[in-house]
This record gives C-alpha cells, structure tokens and sequence, in this order.
C-alpha cells in the first residue's frame, strides 16, 4: 500500500468504488430520489458520498438497506433512538395511542403523564411544554428568555448547534434565524464571561450545549459551564442548556452530573420515544409567561405539539424502559465502550482519539488535546471517511462524522464485535499513517 496523503486519498476512492459496486439498488433508489428532491436529500446530516444508505427495515441495533446488507446500529439515530428500533413496550404504547384516535385536535391525558414524567426526571424544570423538534425548542427558549428579560441578544458558542435554526459551526449559519448573536469559543471561560460583562445590559440569554454534540461530542469543562452559570446570574442574563443530546446523560440529564441548574432547557431526541419531539421547561416564573389563561400571554401553537404519538411513547420511555437506574447504567456502559476504544487506538499507534460523555461518542482522527472545535483544524477528514466505510463493510454502522449514540438494544457481543473490527481496521490501515509515526521518531 502506498503511504503519504496521496495514499490515503486512493484509500478513500478504492473504499467509495467498494461501497458503490455492492449497492446497486440503493444507487438506483438515489439517481430516483435526485429527480425529486435537492440532492435526493431531505436531511443534510444524512448524505455521504458516494451516495448515501438507503434503509429497508430495522429491529432491535440492526439495520438492514435495500441491498440486503446488514448492520449493528451504533448511530442510534443520532441520539434520538435509545430505545432500539423495535422496543415492544413503547411500539405498544404507540398503537394503544393511535386505536383510540390519531389527531384528535384537544388536550388528551398522555401529555400530562409525559409532562408530569419531565419535570419529576430533571429538577431544574418547574414547567415545561411541548414541540415538534429539539429546533423549535431552542427557539422557544430564547424566546422565553427575550420576553422574561426584556433583553434582545442571545450569546453562543463557535461550533454549537441547536438545531437546523441555530447552527454555529463557523460562525452563524446563512440559514439561522435571525437573532442578534454574539459568538464566544466553547471552553474560554475568560473570554465568555468578559462578553457578558461587557454587554450586561443587553444580553438576554446564554445557550450552550454542556457537551458540544454536532462538533464532536467535546465536554464542557464543568469550570467553564459554572462560570457561565455565576456570570449570567451577575447579570441578569437566563442560562439555556441545550440537553437535547446529552438529557440521557445519567438520571437527570448532564446538568445533574455537573451539578449546575439552568434556568430554561431545551430537550428533544429519545424523549418522545423514537417519534419527533421537543421540549423547552425551566423555571415557573419564566414558563408561566406562556399560561394562555394569564392576560397578555405568550403565544405558543402547533399542531403537533401534543400528538398522542410522541406523548404515550415518551412517557413509558422515560418510566418503564428507561427509568433512572437504567440511564446510570447506560451511562457507564458508554464510559466503559469509549475507554476501550481509546485504548485500542493507543495500542495500535493510530492517529484518532474517543471523546464524548456516557452513552455520546465520537472519534477524531487527530491525537492533538480538544477542547474546541478550531483544536480540530490539523484533523484528517479523510481518515474519518476511510474508518466510516471500513466499518460499513464490516457491518457496523456509525456516523460518518465519527459520532455514536449507543442504543439500549446494544448487546455486549456487538459492542465486543465493534472494537475488534476496530482493531482489525486499524491493523490493515497502519500503512497510512505508519510513515507519520516513523518521522517523528527519527
């Protein structure tokens, strides 16, 4: 095998051309799709090149696309999918939902029951509603905290995102809402507490993920996230977590293991049962504003908002399959999945690292220490690609971001089968970046 970045780029095309002669019905499928939507996409995280999978059917952590290929499923469908594809407690939940109407435009008891499930899970919400997306809650949040505040600013991270509304990845998205935003790197507690200051008087929130999912699962320092907490208690500001990821962190959420409450949170994902969800909920005095029989109140529609769907699947989620004791133990089981992939790199000499917190991973192709996004900018993409579809080939599925939200219909054989294809991976691929370790031992 040929070394040197020329190498891995012919590894890249040799692994595409492989991917592609194996799935002629899922390029089909695509070449249809493209004559109908941009692309033939609809979710932009989804598309990779060649052309992206094409799942046919699902149960328990496997995947299989229209090609018949199978996979172990250690996406988890981006964190949203907990539960496994075919969980028969909330697919029961789901269908005693519907037999007994499906959109049936009132109040029912099965938003009660999730709600009152909600606000007992995660101390720090007093109140919460309810939305169609992890998006729409992020921006009711901020718009809870403009209109508590009186304040129009909101204050960011580089590298955070909250939904297709709110990404930052460098810098605002041509497609995010427009809000007046100021931009601070993730991790510079300095630096975010100095721009709060500075701006006291006109900032109404603070929004930040405790651990920043789409950038690469990278963990807020808990001084970092404490400093926020003070900072925006000094100045009147209201202090956002975006848990719409990390609230399967443990019993109550990220902010439970820190040890730091926000004033607003914003969840979404696995809370409405594998069905689309959200919710924003926080302190009473700031969700009260949106108590329709209090003049003047807030205004907060949606169809969706409370479809029995999302309602009875998340509320036996959240109680019966995935009850507080449960979530530690998952919780460890990631700790324990990210420990023995870290050692797996190290033993292999391997240019990537683990991070991520719990049952949230993510692989970077660099050794270099992170703590934001821009300690990624001397990364190889290539290599991320190249490990994506090697795994593809041997039947596991991950993002090819690198990211992995684990399942609870995960077995161990399947994780143990995951790290020796690993293993087996980076044996076959050490050609790559063999030369690199030469040189910096000359």
């Amino acid at each position: 095998m040929r070394t040197g970045s020329g190498a891995v780029s012919a590894a890249v095309e040799d692994a595409r051309a492989r991917y592609a002669a194996r799935r002629p019905r899922t390029l089909a499928l695509h070449d249809r799709a493209q004559a109908f939507l941009p692309g033939g996409n609809t979710r932009s995280v989804l598309y990779h090149p060649p052309f992206p999978l094409r799942i046919a059917r699902a149960w328990d952590a496997v995947l299989e696309d229209v090609d018949g290929h199978q996979y172990v499923d250690l996406l988890g469908e981006y964190s949203a999918g907990l539960y496994g594809h075919s969980n028969p407690v909330v697919i029961k939940a789901m269908a005693d939902a519907l037999h007994e109407g499906i959109s049936r435009g009132a109040h029912t008891r099965y938003e009660v029951d999730l709600a009152e499930a909600v606000c007992t899970r995660f101390a720090s919400i007093e109140r919460v509603r309810f939305t169609n997306s992890g998006t729409e809650a992020n921006l009711m949040a901020l718009s809870a905290a403009r209109a508590f505040t009186g304040r129009d600013r909101v204050l960011v991270f580089r590298g955070g995102y909250h939904g297709g509304l709110l990404t930052f990845k460098d810098g605002p998205s041509p497609v995010n809402a427009p809000y007046d935003v100021l931009l601070a790197e993730y991790n510079d507690a300095p630096a975010a507490q100095a721009l709060l200051r500075e701006h006291a008087g006109t900032v109404a929130c603070v929004l930040v993920e405790p651990m920043l999912g789409s950038a690469g699962c990278i963990p807020g320092d808990p001084a970092f996230l404490a400093a926020l907490r003070e900072t925006t208690r000094q100045t009147g500001a209201l202090l956002i977590f975006d848990e719409v990821m990390t609230s399967r962190t443990g019993s109550g959420g990220l902010q439970a293991r820190l040890g730091i409450r926000p004033d607003l949170t914003a969840l979404g994902k696995y809370i409405g049962g594998g069905s689309s969800f959200g919710a924003f909920g926080g302190r009473a005095e700031v969700m009260e504003l949106f108590d329709p029989g209090r003049p003047g109140a807030l205004p907060h529609a949606g169809t969706f908002n409370n479809n029995v769907i999302s309602m009875a699947a998340g509320h036996v989620g959240l109680t019966q399959v995935y009850p507080p004791e449960i979530a530690e133990r998952h919780t460890a089981r990631g700790d324990g999945l990210r420990g023995e992939l870290a050692q797996v790199f190290r033993a292999a000499g391997a240019p990537f690292q683990v991070t991520g917190v719990g049952s949230l991973l993510a692989v970077h192709p660099t050794t270099a220490p992170l703590r934001s996004p821009a300690d990624l900018s001397g990364s190889d993409p290539r290599l991320l690609e190249l490990l994506f579809l090697d795994l593809l080939e041997q039947g596991y599925y991950i993002a090819p971001r690198g990211y992995m939200a684990l399942s609870l219909a995960l077995t161990s054989s399947q994780l143990a089968g995951f790290v020796q294809a690993v293993e087996r991976i980076l044996h076959t691929r050490a050609p790559l970046w063999a030369p690199a370790a030469a040189n910096r031992q000359q």
